[in-house]
């Protein structure tokens, strides 16, 4: 019985250090959306007025512009889920690519090597795509609505034998 006291001090003491590092990571986490979504923002703003600026629009700025729209998709749906969409990084790449495509096709006139490779490489990036998304309807994973800790099941375990314990 004497060591119960101990027990119970160490069991909060490890409840405190769980909470107040889990309120460490979220703030990180959401501190970082933000800077991630103003920075992508700001770029896209300033590359818009960078092609009014020029006058003319081409597709690479086009392009560009729906790597912006992606790259802020993506966190939003990673500040709403909290989960990276790992199909936006893919679709991002492919963007890349096809602008890069694009671009050397446009200025270098001459159709190489390179032109395959990056066709490839875009190719082997959709062949990616439909492999996550058959993996994810075939495989899903389990979400929780939010993470309990010990404290919250020993409450809720006691609530269910009919002792009210801590609320």
């Amino acid at each position: 019985m004497k060591i119960n006291w101990a027990e119970d001090l160490r069991e909060r003491v490890h409840d405190l250090a769980e909470s107040l590092g889990n309120l460490f990571v979220e703030g990180f986490h959401y501190l970082a959306l933000f800077a991630i979504g103003g920075i992508t923002a700001w770029a896209s703003v300033m590359a818009f007025l960078g092609m009014v600026e020029k006058g003319h629009i081409s597709v690479d700025d086009i392009l560009l512009l729906f790597i912006y729209l992606e790259l802020g998709a993506m966190v939003g749906i990673y500040f709403k889920t909290n989960h990276m969409p790992v199909r936006f990084l893919i679709y991002v790449a492919i963007t890349a690519l096809t602008r890069l495509l694009i671009s050397d096709v446009s200025h270098h006139n001459g159709p190489g090597m390179g032109v395959i490779y990056v066709s490839a490489a875009i190719l082997l990036l959709a062949l990616s795509i439909l492999v996550v998304r058959y993996a994810s309807s075939q495989f899903p994973s389990e979400v929780s609505a939010k993470p309990r800790t010990r404290r919250h099941l020993v409450i809720a375990q006691n609530r269910a034998e009919g002792d009210p314990g801590e609320s």
